[in-house]
């Protein structure tokens, strides 16, 4: 070993740099913010839970294609359709295990009629395992509550994609 390397480790010159770092941040403001009270700000691109969406008549977008249930790299969207009497395909059933959702983005890029989103919506949770399967009815709810929002979101990240 040379002197270099025993003069560090007997006046213990790693640890008194570390101290310096300390000592400098000690007294400057801190960064912490009050959560519920104090945000930080969210990109427009922000995927947190899914909604489904209506047209202006009302009518459910999904047209069952089962894109974003092929391209699902979780698994965790089930998908069951029907013809109706006009020949059109609409989903019968439409659930989404948010145990298993990695958030990827995935069926909101492959959805051809952006029936699907990812919402900017993060403070969720459930108490059982059952409380983050979300059915089609508790989809469209949350995409009708938050339609405007989301809305605007698709609209300020429209020149990006």
């Amino acid at each position: 070993m040379s002197f270099k390397n025993h003069f560090g480790s007997l006046f213990l010159t790693e640890l008194l740099k570390g101290m310096a770092l300390t000592g400098k941040y000690f007294f400057k403001p801190k960064f912490t913010l009050r959560y519920p009270y104090e945000k930080t700000p969210m990109s427009p691109r922000f995927r947190g839970l899914h909604a489904q969406r209506r047209y202006a008549n009302g009518e459910e977008r999904c047209i069952a294609c089962k894109l974003c249930e092929a391209i699902c790299p979780a698994m965790a969207i089930s998908i069951e359709s029907e013809e109706r009497a006009d020949g059109s395909r609409r989903t019968k059933r439409y659930d989404i295990d948010l145990t298993k959702c990695i958030f990827c983005g995935f069926c909101e890029e492959s959805c051809p009629v952006d029936a699907i989103v990812e919402t900017h919506i993060h403070e969720y949770h459930g108490e059982k395992r059952g409380d983050l399967y979300f059915t089609k009815d508790m989809l469209l709810a949350v995409g009708d509550k938050y339609e405007p929002e989301i809305a605007a979101r698709r609209e300020a990240d429209a020149p990006y994609r």
